[in-house]
């Protein structure tokens, strides 16, 4: 499924996959795929601007933990 949301005053990319989903890791890029052209509208995007926000994922890219005394 894929919401829309609508750019407010001064807001970037980032700053508005913060607000939309709570954090910016794994989804800017989603963000940026789903929209082709968004990033030539520079960094600050105009208000009113609606874009498409994709499911974000939910597997987490946890690191193995490392144990030095095994």
């Amino acid at each position: 499924m894929t919401n829309r949301y609508t750019m407010k005053q001064g807001e970037t990319v980032d700053l508005a996959c913060l607000a939309f989903y709570g954090r910016t890791r794994d989804v800017v890029e989603q963000v940026l795929s789903a929209n082709p052209g968004l990033a030539s509208l520079g960094a600050v995007l105009p208000m009113g601007t609606t874009i498409l926000m994709p499911d974000a994922p939910t597997a987490s890219r946890a690191r193995p933990l490392v144990s030095l005394w095994e």
